[in-house]
């Protein structure tokens, strides 16, 4: 059986180590094999045991924010990626940004660039959803409430003590939707500040989304 053949039922998944191995078990050394594949552009190599089909496959391939959960984890897509995604900022993002309770760090792939920033636990585990990419694709993404505090949290340089200076912030720096604003719900994130980084700025935070 060809090699596309066997891993069609992974279609627009990430492919593991252990799945290649799995497809490859024919082959007295499948890592060698792997390699060959990757040379022959049948296979992408993103990091150390994470593959995606090769572009002369022709097989639908995971969509980013997928294979930001797969690169890293735990993790889930948030900050900048996540505001995009929800409408929030105008800007087209060119980078995917996720937060890890792991170390931060960074990874420079063929599809892309992918970082992660470091959150402490229980705070890191608000505000997760999981989203419908496309079709048997998901994966793990802030809600916008949870985006923008991990924004505020993760950001050197932001410190909130005004809410002149939040508004400022949201409204010109960031130039967020003000009518998505109002939707957001700030009890959900008065709930997490007693366990985030930077209290104080997401306190002025929530007095800041009530006073638009």
């Amino acid at each position: 059986m060809e090699f596309r053949e066997t891993i069609q039922q992974y279609a627009g998944q990430p492919l593991s180590r252990q799945v290649l191995l799995d497809a490859l078990q024919d082959y007295k050394r499948p890592w060698d094999k792997i390699h060959e594949l990757v040379k022959q552009g049948l296979l992408t190599r993103l990091k150390r045991g994470i593959y995606i089909p090769g572009p002369r496959l022709n097989m639908a391939t995971p969509e980013p924010f997928l294979l930001a959960n797969h690169l890293a984890g735990p993790s889930y897509v948030s900050l900048q990626a996540a505001l995009s995604w929800h409408g929030l900022i105008p800007e087209r993002v060119y980078e995917i940004s996720s937060v890890t309770t792991q170390k931060s760090k960074v990874y420079q792939t063929p599809e892309g660039k992918f970082t992660y920033t470091h959150l402490p636990l229980p705070y890191y585990a608000y505000g997760i959803r999981q989203v419908e990419l496309a079709k048997d694709q998901s994966a793990l993404v802030a809600s916008a409430e949870k985006a923008l505090c991990d924004l505020v949290a993760t950001t050197p340089g932001i410190l909130l003590r005004s809410v002149l200076q939040a508004t400022e912030l949201l409204l010109e720096d960031l130039r967020m939707d003000e009518n998505m604003l109002h939707n957001l719900d700030v009890s959900k994130i008065t709930s997490w500040i007693p366990e985030a980084p930077k209290m104080e700025s997401l306190a002025i935070l929530v007095k800041t989304l009530k006073s638009l």
